[in-house]
């Protein structure tokens, strides 16, 4: 997958434009989206079908522009069934079932609402928070604290030895499923520091020639994922038994379950074995 396709297919906006004619809706409860009744994989739903749903709307927030079309985000409350018989699903059940820039969207209006139920309130003096009026952000009216979207950095690399790469298995991920290592930045890190220290810690060894790859938002809940290579230097594998419970030199032709191209970490592996297969 090239994540630099279509880049410009949706163009982030927070000031509802007046013309809001054919647009996609997106309805949330508890973090789940509604999935149309009549459709194979999940979409936004239109004008119509929005207009009839019998449903208490939260907050409505207006997302911007996906394929020269408005985009909005619903927060309905938390129910069992979905209005208007349609389906709910969770992020999980999309992620690479949709075109990625789809995805994005739908991680996009999750995240909003997540901000949006946080911060009603002032962190800092407890007064009730009020929407800016142009940016994407809550504004104390007491003392002036802005809070904006949380977005957490973190980053992935891809540790590599000639036709060997180095794979990490965590207590979350099925028995026979591998991928590569990852950790969040803390305060005061550069992100080339954040990638030596994760790797240390996570499995005992050094890398070097650090070279950035791609970026993916990743809205589980509100992660951007920084995508590295790193070449093998010095040391012996020894997972830290907590966030990596095994981890192991696999040759790029004898790779155990690994994840898909829609998430960064399996872009990373088959990108890489690309130059062995030319």
């Amino acid at each position: 997958m090239n994540w630099e396709e279509n880049k410009f297919l949706f163009e982030p906006g927070t000031v509802e434009p007046e013309n809001c004619a054919e647009g996609h809706h997106i309805i949330i409860s508890n973090n789940q989206v509604v999935s149309p009744k009549d459709s194979k994989v999940w979409r936004p739903l239109t004008d119509d079908e929005v207009k009839w749903l019998d449903m208490e709307i939260l907050s409505k927030h207006y997302l911007g522009q996906y394929d020269d079309k408005p985009s909005f985000v619903y927060e309905i409350p938390e129910q069992k069934d979905a209005p208007g018989e349609h389906g709910f699903i969770g992020l999980y059940g999309i992620l690479g079932q949709v075109d990625p820039h789809l995805f994005s969207v739908a991680g996009r209006a999750i995240q909003v609402l997540e901000w949006h139920r946080n911060h009603r309130f002032c962190g800092r003096c407890g007064a009730e928070n009020t929407q800016h009026d142009v940016d994407r952000a809550k504004v104390c009216g007491r003392c002036g604290l802005m809070a904006y979207p949380r977005l957490s950095p973190c980053i992935i690399v891809l540790v590599t030895r000639g036709e060997e790469i180095l794979l990490g298995h965590s207590p979350q991920f099925p028995a026979n499923m591998y991928s590569t290592l990852a950790g969040f930045m803390e305060p005061g890190e550069s992100v080339e520091q954040t990638l030596h220290r994760e790797v240390w810690e996570e499995v005992g060894i050094e890398v070097s020639n650090v070279r950035y790859a791609q970026s993916q938002s990743w809205p589980f809940p509100n992660n951007v994922m920084l995508g590295f290579y790193a070449d093998y230097k010095a040391g012996e594998i020894t997972p830290d038994g907590v966030e990596i419970t095994d981890a192991k030199w696999f040759h790029y032709k004898d790779l155990p379950n690994v994840p898909g191209n829609s998430a960064i970490s399996g872009w990373l592996i088959n990108n890489y074995i690309k130059q062995f297969e030319k």
